[in-house]
């Protein structure tokens, strides 16, 4: 399950700002930008295990373009890696991570 092309939309209704998937089995899904900010799967949102340690992760102050895009590059052929206008860069968001974050009508159903 690998995108085949990945876009920055507005939903025309409700002008929020989305990145809209194309998978290779034919499914066209959309994720909010809100959604993937606040799944963002990196140590510094999530935490994470460090010989059998476990850091929650220190609560970070609401900054401006939060929610903002600023960039998304591929990380090998697994992943894609954003960028927000807040500074932050580290989340790496697997193809199979896109796919349970995706919000079309289907999947929103299937939950």
């Amino acid at each position: 399950m690998v995108p085949t092309q990945i876009k920055l939309v507005s939903d025309e209704n409700s002008k929020i700002e989305q990145l809209s998937l194309s998978w290779d089995d034919g499914h066209r899904g959309v994720i909010s930008l809100r959604t993937l900010r606040d799944n963002c799967p990196c140590a510094s949102c999530q935490g994470e295990t460090v010989l059998l340690r476990t850091y929650a992760p220190v609560p970070q102050p609401e900054l401006p373009g939060k929610y903002k895009l600023t960039g998304a590059e591929p990380v090998g052929s697994y992943a894609l890696g954003l960028s927000w206008a807040d500074g932050h860069r580290t989340g790496i968001y697997t193809w199979e991570s896109l796919r349970s974050l995706c919000e079309c009508e289907a999947c929103i159903g299937e939950r």
